[in-house]
């Protein structure tokens, strides 16, 4: 780039404040808009650098940011971080020792904040909104958007009153931003923040550096163990689906000598302050918890994420294994499901006292999750493809795409369901599609004269849950879409065409076979001590970077704040490799602001020196 760069300009702040030469991605887009006053909306996956989307404009335009965010610990992690790179950013939550309340009131009022976090609630209490409407707001930023829509998987009712901002806020920009959110859910965003001409901008969900899993159980516990076994000294979050589940598997686990701790809502505030103290102090802890942990926790070294039981959505899976690997090294996530899961996820759902048209929207993406689960094809394009994007090519990184399952042609059995969804109309159910192909006599069947067509009964040597199996199958590989009010199964004509002109062979899942396939990986010795790394470096680095991690640590315990915010693994790893001698050779290192350089940059050179760097 060439020419005079303003100080205040967005590219000059991020290089000034946050250290780095270049936008990623969608962020310069995200920012133009916002800087251009117009509202936005940003789909973006965990680790794809959100934040930087309002807190360059939020720095960059007058007045003071204001970012509504659902939790406290993501509040906590995001003004600590700031602080770091020299923004005065504070936040005002329930959990706030009273003075630091009273100095965030006096900062605002004064002007010289540059950036306030706020839950939804504490918005719209009363007299809040009146005060901050007095004062210069730059940007509105409302991050994890999706709690917003009442279609996404952590619905926030206090989200929705969110749309009258603009009437306190005239003329603010506003950009709400999500890592999860299928093509339902951002259309209810958009018009739930009444936000219809908001510039959209959406980047690919697909995460290279996540390994994806999904497994039949087995032996749950000796397959989670073998999971650990490869990550030991690493952080892992097991997820399970009930709080009992939680203590019984983080109590296995301890008497195994594993660093196990539960997290659930119904611990105590000490107990869950205790573990998220651990889990954020960089420890090499397993957190066994129910789905709600991890949501706003920027712990960017999370090596692994397990499932012990179903999420009941492709959202949910997605938000829950984005915790893993946000640092972008390579992070394993593994499901283990069984016939159980899957008969408990749909009675649960049956049992709920949710509306009809939210149950069967429910029903929708627990089925979809089902299909993920089954799929003998790519499991990256199977998940990608519930968000609305087409992965070209299978993504490699996948156990489907390292280790093909075991399957049959099931060519002709793909042609008998598209056969029968077509000539009964393309406007009924699973349940209905598999009776008709097993001839199965109903009060329906008689209704529609569907007992009269040349597919009834065309399956009958077959049992339902089979034909139940290909039929989800084929949603997952998109032959069949889901879709009304009652989960009707239409043909995609442009997948299912080919099949049906047996121009295309499809191979499904042998369930039989597949039962029989090793569950786990082979155990590598469990690593002592704390702390190994997936970050590979050249064996000269290695010294340097053991000494800054030590340093770290040491200066985080001091301040009391998680390591990552002083500098992720990522940068010490480039400070250890191109290990610079002067204070302007660091403050060159992709991630080195020019507060952190005046902050630390005269001890990390001396680490340097210490370490024969």
């Amino acid at each position: 780039m060439t020419g005079h760069v303003p100080p205040d300009s967005p590219r000059a702040i991020l290089a000034r404040v946050f250290g780095f030469p270049d936008f990623r991605g969608l962020q310069e887009q995200a920012v133009d808009a916002v800087m251009a006053g117009r509202d936005c909306l940003v789909l973006m996956p965990t680790g794809g650098g959100k934040s930087i989307c309002y807190q360059v404009p939020a720095l960059s335009r007058p007045g003071t940011g204001l970012v509504i965010s659902p939790l406290i610990a993501l509040m906590d992690d995001q003004v600590a971080a700031l602080r770091q790179v020299g923004v005065n950013a504070g936040a005002l939550h329930s959990e706030l020792e009273p003075e630091d309340a009273a100095r965030v009131r006096a900062d605002l009022a004064a002007g010289r904040l540059d950036i306030l976090y706020v839950s939804p609630e504490r918005l719209l209490s009363p007299g809040t909104l009146e005060r901050l409407s007095r004062l210069a707001i730059s940007v509105i930023a409302i991050d994890e958007a999706h709690c917003i829509s009442a279609w996404g998987h952590e619905f926030r009712p206090e989200y929705r009153a969110l749309a009258s901002l603009p009437e306190h806020f005239p003329g603010v920009p506003r950009i709400a931003l999500t890592a999860t959110a299928d093509p339902r859910t951002q259309a209810d965003i958009l018009d739930a923040l009444a936000m219809p001409d908001a510039t959209v901008l959406r980047a690919s969900f697909h995460r290279p550096n996540l390994d994806i899993a999904v497994r039949p159980k087995t032996a749950e516990t000796r397959q989670l163990l073998d999971v650990l076994d490869r990550h030991g000294g690493e952080a892992v979050i097991v997820y399970c689906g009930s709080r009992n589940k939680t203590e019984r598997v983080a109590r296995s686990l301890r008497e195994r000598d594993w660093p196990a701790l539960p997290f659930h809502a119904g611990l105590s505030p000490i107990e869950k302050r205790a573990a998220l103290l651990r889990f954020r102090s960089g420890e090499p802890v397993v957190i066994v918890a129910t789905i709600a942990f991890g949501m706003g926790i920027d712990r960017p070294d999370v090596r692994a994420v397990v499932h012990l039981d179903m999420p009941s959505s492709p959202e949910a899976y997605y938000q829950q294994i984005g915790r893993a690997g946000r640092d972008g090294e390579k992070s394993d996530t593994v499901l283990l499901y069984g016939g159980d899961d899957i008969a408990r996820a749909r009675h649960w759902l049956e049992q709920s006292s949710a509306p009809d048209i939210q149950k069967r929207v429910m029903s929708a993406r627990l089925e979809a999750m089902i299909a993920l689960t089954e799929t003998t094809g790519c499991r990256t394009q199977a998940l990608l493809a519930c968000f609305g994007e087409n992965l070209a090519e299978p993504c490699g990184h996948c156990d489907n795409c390292r280790n093909p399952v075991a399957s049959f042609d099931g060519t002709v059995e793909a042609q008998k369901v598209l056969s029968a969804i077509y000539r009964i109309g393309q406007k009924f159910g699973a349940v209905h599609v598999a009776s008709v192909l097993r001839g199965k006599d109903s009060e329906m069947a008689a209704r529609h004269s569907h007992d009269r067509l040349t597919v009834f009964g065309i399956g009958r040597d077959r049992p339902e849950l089979f034909w139940r199996g290909v039929i989800r199958q084929l949603i997952a590989r998109g032959a069949i879409r889901v879709s009304g009010e009652f989960n009707a199964l239409a043909l995609n004509q442009d997948v299912a065409r080919p099949i049906l002109r047996g121009e295309e062979r499809v191979m499904l899942r042998d369930d039989a076979a597949d039962a029989l396939r090793a569950a786990g990986s082979a155990r590598t010795g469990r690593a002592a001590g704390g702390g190994k790394v997936a970050i590979s470096l050249p064996p000269e680095a290695e010294a340097p970077f053991a000494a800054l991690r030590a340093w770290r640590l040491g200066e985080a315990r001091e301040q009391e704040i998680p390591p990552y915010v002083i500098f992720h693994d990522a940068v010490l790893h480039d400070i250890a490799v191109e290990r610079p001698a002067t204070l302007d050779a660091l403050g060159r290192i992709k991630g080195v602001g020019a507060s952190k350089l005046d902050r630390y940059g005269a001890a990390v050179l001396q680490v340097l020196a210490g370490s024969g760097g």
